[in-house]
């Protein structure tokens, strides 16, 4: 089960916006120990061998040195962490991408697993589980208490064998039991169809190859059509980000000009840009991006860039609000160090770190029945988060009581009209209106909606 970077240790709350290469740490970048400091180390030492020798049961010196390293690192931010061997194998799986198991991202908060998304087509997906579920049960066994890789470890597994998830969803009052098959797990960055002449690009991670597969489905889509399409609508809805090489390439993808992104360190002077390359690829054809709370890291990246650049309409709902860059620091031949080293910046100056990026049109998922009552996680939500030193409050300003009649229809009536996706039907329908009303006929035809699995309500009988 993929968890993107910053979903546990090293794998833990939203995705790695950063280069994972891996850079040992020298001498000569240690800081200066100076008296004090030694001091702090002998109460280290003290309550380490009090452990060692009075604790009820025994326990090996890697195991404490290990739970010393990762309360260090907790009390930063939460997106420093100490990567043992199975972090690795968890990286390995999020840049390559293939497995057994569910096809989930979680994460571990308070001692409960909760799930941050479901890849798409997925056994989970198929299942009906969602964003904000919280995972009580394995096959029937509790599992609360258990860390983060007991749980996925346990939640992975031979394709073809079945399990069982014991769910509890925010806004409903009972809890629910979700059976499925483990699968072979492929991730597959960037998905694309054409919806009438509106071209559709759904880009669900950055991994090592997303970058020239955005660019392949704008290819394909001109291909497919056998001309350019009016515009396009790119979806980054439960993105958890990835690499920022790849938010980088995507981003340019759809600029010709102009700062990318920009990371800044600790001194005023610790200040990397990033610009776009002449051409493109998308030939300044309209471009919706639509982001949700689970738009995070790097999808915020190429969001921010588009907006700031005015080169994409924003819609949907209000991104997760990662900032900030990790670098993995490598320790031994298993064994590293994932740092916050910096925080990124949008071309025009902004810090999307706990605000996200603001949509420029307001969407909801109407369709989503839970979709008033679930509660919404960001990264301002997290303990120990990084504050945003630049934080701009327009809420007082934008504030805006009044509902829009445009959004008042209920799942109910939507899902009569064969609207299973509210945000994408109101996306793709914008970007078709550029060709009349056949068009936004075509590119918003009713296709057969995919029942909830966890929906056990019944319509009456007659």
């Amino acid at each position: 089960m993929p968890r993107p970077i910053l979903r546990t240790p090293f794998l833990a709350a939203t995705a790695i916006v950063g280069a994972l290469t891996l850079i040992p740490l020298a001498t000569s970048a240690m800081a200066a120990v100076d008296t004090d400091t030694y001091r702090e180390f002998d109460q280290f030492l003290d309550v380490f061998n009090r452990v060692k020798a009075e604790y009820v049961d025994k326990v090996d010196d890697k195991t404490l040195i290990k739970g010393a390293i990762q309360g260090m690192l907790a009390s930063l931010d939460p997106h420093s962490s100490y990567v043992d061997a199975l972090d690795y194998e968890n990286l390995r799986i999020m840049t390559e991408g293939n497995y057994g198991g569910l096809g989930l991202t979680v994460q571990m908060e308070d001692g409960a697993i909760k799930v941050v998304a479901p890849q798409e087509d997925s056994p989970a997906a198929r299942a009906g589980v969602k964003s904000g579920d919280y995972i009580t049960h394995i096959d029937g066994k509790l599992i609360y208490g258990d860390s983060l890789d007991e749980a996925v470890g346990k939640m992975r597994g031979k394709p073809g064998s079945k399990i069982t998830l014991g769910l509890v969803r925010p806004g409903r009052d009972k809890p629910l039991d979700v059976t499925m098959m483990r699968e072979i797990i492929v991730q597959k960055p960037v998905k694309w169809e054409v919806r009438g002449d509106v071209g559709y690009i759904n880009i669900n991670t950055f991994s090592e190859n997303t970058g020239a597969d955005t660019r392949a489905a704008i290819m394909s889509i001109d291909k497919s059509l056998g001309h350019r399409p009016l515009g396009y609508v790119v979806d980054l809805r439960e993105n958890g980000g990835g690499l920022l090489t790849q938010a980088i390439e995507v981003s340019d993808a759809f600029l010709d000009h102009g700062e990318i992104v920009s990371q800044r360190g600790r001194e005023k002077t610790d200040i990397e840009r990033y610009y776009a390359k002449p051409g493109d690829d998308a030939h300044g054809l309209p471009v919706v991006v639509l982001t949700d709370p689970g738009t995070a890291s790097a999808s915020e990246i190429v969001a921010g860039a588009l907006q700031d650049h005015h080169r994409a309409l924003i819609m949907g709902e209000r991104s997760f609000g990662k900032g900030s860059v990790q670098t993995v620091l490598q320790l031994g031949p298993e064994t590293a160090l994932r740092l916050t080293t910096a925080r990124y910046f949008t071309p025009s100056g902004r810090s999307v770190q706990e605000g996200g990026i603001e949509p420029d049109i307001k969407v909801p998922q109407l369709t989503d029945p839970d979709y008033k009552s679930r509660p919404v996680f960001r990264e301002a939500d997290l303990r120990k988060h990084l504050i945003n030193e630049v934080k701009a409050d327009n809420a007082v300003l934008e504030e805006d009581t009044k509902t829009d009649p445009r959004f008042s229809q209920t799942p109910d009536q939507l899902k009569k009209q064969g609207i299973d996706d509210f945000q994408l039907y109101y996306a793709l329908k914008t970007v078709a209106r550029l060709g009349g009303a056949t068009q936004v006929a075509a590119a918003t035809k009713p296709r057969p909606i995919k029942p909830d699995p966890t929906d056990t309500t019944k319509a009456p009988t007659k």
